[in-house]
């Protein structure tokens, strides 16, 4: 295998992952010149989980990643996303078009985030969690990028950190689909393969690292979405987006860490520590937050390092044991219902976050760490632990 394949995967989930909360960077800008209400960053973040939830369930129910080339539905799903962020920057504001744009970006990503894993699936049988480590913490990296770019350009208009943004993704796309050929792993099926997307539910092992998974991203991305919101408790201006950006960034660390740790240890392992630390940190918000900044930081980043290094394991423990031929449509069905279990958590978060102190409103955010820890129990017994 090409000593470039993994650098070259990783390199494109970053640039193309960083559409994500392009605009969530450029809030303040958006609601002083929309005249939007604090939800709002709520709205523009769910309206793209909303969107990739859709790109999701029509990638898997027609099998795209499995039938065609996955480096040229990458290709074509970063050029697409990169459009819709730039026709968010260029046309006249307005907050129907923004959700619309937002829309359509959710729903290319779907061919981006779930495609770079099936990418990194054809190329490695063994080690993937290894890989993926990587790849997810570059997915990390992605969704912090806008927030330094924004602290970056401080007197930027935020026109202008979309079209940065923009650019980074369409690069990403053209990087991969030049550097990285199909993995020998890849097939394509001849027909749609239900009865492979079955195994979700019918395969114990699978249904175990689907249900962590589940529990994981009711706490992923609200997290994510209001991470601008518990520093500002402190915090404003560039050093705010500095802040925000350092805490995402370290699940990038997290991720490649705990990828180098499980073949000592067990990918089932390494999500199990790392969704404990995070709910464990939910549980300790409402001392941290009144703690002084140095404690206060402490938690915060540990929050951050933690929250997101399970994810790379429980994609990479579904990816082992699903049908080989149905790898794509299993992962990319997967992220379809995790990501409509984090729509629901972050409308809930972000309309409580209006009336309720996020002291008692962030424990809350722990019932899905528990219960991913829960039904995750069978994979961390006997040897499949250390699968």
């Amino acid at each position: 295998m090409p000593r470039r394949i993994l650098p070259v995967i990783t390199l494109a989930q970053f640039a193309g992952t960083s559409l994500w909360f392009a605009v969530n960077a450029v809030m303040p800008d958006l609601q002083r010149e929309l005249g939007l209400p604090a939800s709002a960053v709520g709205n523009l973040t769910s309206v793209v989980q909303l969107g990739f939830i859709a790109g999701t369930f029509v990638f898997a129910l027609l099998a795209i990643a499995d039938r065609v080339s996955a480096r040229l539905v990458f290709l074509l799903c970063a050029l697409a996303g990169a459009a819709c962020t730039v026709l968010a920057a260029l046309l006249p504001p307005s907050w129907t078009g923004l959700l619309l744009l937002r829309g359509a970006t959710g729903f290319f990503l779907a061919g981006i985030y779930p495609v770079g894993m099936k990418i990194a699936a054809s190329w490695w049988t063994r080690g993937l969690g290894n890989a993926l480590g990587l790849i997810v913490g570059a997915l990390m990296l992605g969704t912090a990028a806008p927030h330094a770019l924004r602290a970056l350009g401080t007197h930027w208009p935020w026109q202008q950190v979309m079209l940065a943004t923009a650019a980074l993704a369409a690069g990403g796309g053209l990087l991969l689909y030049a550097l990285v050929p199909d993995g020998p792993g890849a097939r394509k099926p001849a027909r749609l393969n239900f009865s492979g997307l079955s195994c979700i539910w019918r395969d114990a092992k699978v249904r175990a690292s689907v249900g962590g998974y589940f529990g994981h991203m009711w706490e992923l991305y609200t997290f994510w979405v209001l991470v601008p919101a518990i520093v500002g408790l402190r915090w404003a201006g560039a050093t705010l987006s500095w802040m925000a950006f350092a805490t995402i960034a370290l699940g990038a660390v997290g991720s490649v860490l705990g990828g180098l740790a499980v073949r000592r240890v067990g990918g089932a392992r390494v999500a199990a520590f790392f969704i404990g630390c995070s709910g464990a940190c939910c549980l300790l918000a409402p001392w941290a937050l009144q703690a002084p900044d140095a404690v206060f930081l402490l938690w915060l980043f540990t929050w951050g390092f933690t929250v997101s290094p399970d994810s790379p394991q429980f994609s990479a423990l579904t990816a082992q044991n699903a049908p080989r031929e149905a790898v794509g449509s299993v992962l990319t069905l997967v992220n379809c219902i995790g990501f409509s279990i984090s729509v629901l958590s972050i409308e809930l978060f972000v309309r409580l976050a209006q009336s309720v102190p996020l002291a008692q409103l962030l424990p809350w955010l722990g019932l899905g760490p528990v219960a991913g820890l829960l039904l995750l129990r069978p994979l961390l017994q006997g040897r499949a632990g250390a699968a």
